[in-house]
């Protein structure tokens, strides 16, 4: 009789353990969309995605223990400085609260290999490398930049998305030079940016109007210095960026530059 109430206790255990899709919707749902998410979400979004979340591990590492290290570590002792999120997302959500003693390191487990296996989906990761390209498609339209090639790092960008990152380790005396520049960077390209934009679109309205080349000659003259000026701008603000940055916090940021 004993053993038969083993066998029956073992097996209930086994039929009524939640699931990591169970455990991940008890634990994570409340906060985290757990379906790949419409822009019309966006703005209602306590804290990023799972897809999102995935996605960005992913980017950092692909060994499978490292990615089940990180979220159970994380999730426990969450921390700007270990977020694989942008810095600046990370301050539009805020660090997501400690699970501690909220969930058992056994459920912690299970619902770590359910985020592993079943996000990103396909989905979201097509969703994404479309974006990606439009945005890269945009970026070259609307771009002030007499050179604007991915080889020159927009800096002010990269160091905002990686501002809080222990990996990147910015030091606060680095912090106050490298606000400095990215507010005079900002501000010189805005400005020129402006006058690029107003000069340009008297060049359009002239060509559907039919003019003469020659009409707009002094235009796209001007047009042209003040994207020499706007790419000197870009030019001053990497190289005084680099000599704030020592060599590993350049690799960090930019891993295939030479």
């Amino acid at each position: 009789m004993k053993k038969i109430l083993l066998v029956f206790s073992l097996t209930s255990t086994i039929i009524f353990a939640a699931s990591g899709e169970e455990l991940t919707k008890r634990n994570c749902a409340s906060c985290h969309i757990l379906t790949t998410p419409t822009p019309d979400m966006i703005p209602t979004m306590k804290a990023p995605a799972m897809d999102a979340v995935m996605f960005h591990i992913n980017l950092v590492t692909t060994d499978k223990k490292e990615k089940k290290a990180f979220i159970m570590d994380y999730v426990v002792n969450p921390d700007a400085s270990k977020s694989v999120c942008e810095s600046n997302k990370v301050q539009s959500f805020g660090v997501m609260p400690s699970l501690k003693d909220k969930v058992s390191e056994k459920d912690l487990a299970i619902i770590t290999d359910h985020m592993i296996e079943n996000f990103p989906t396909p989905k979201f990761v097509a969703m994404i490398k479309e974006v990606q390209k439009n945005d890269k498609m945009n970026a070259l339209l609307n771009s002030p930049f007499l050179i604007n090639k991915e080889n020159l790092p927009h800096f002010t960008s990269l160091l905002i998305k990686n501002w809080d990152k222990a990996k990147l380790g910015l030091s606060d005396a680095q912090k106050e030079e490298l606000l400095i520049i990215r507010k005079e960077t900002k501000t010189g390209v805005q400005k020129l940016k402006i006058e690029i934009e107003e000069l340009e679109a008297e060049v359009i309205e002239a060509m559907i109007d039919r003019e003469a080349p020659s009409s707009v000659e002094s235009q796209v003259d001007e047009i042209a210095k003040l994207k020499a000026e706007v790419t000197k701008i870009h030019l001053r603000c990497i190289s005084n960026t680099i000599a704030i940055l020592n060599d590993e916090q350049i690799e960090f940021l930019l891993p295939f530059w030479e």
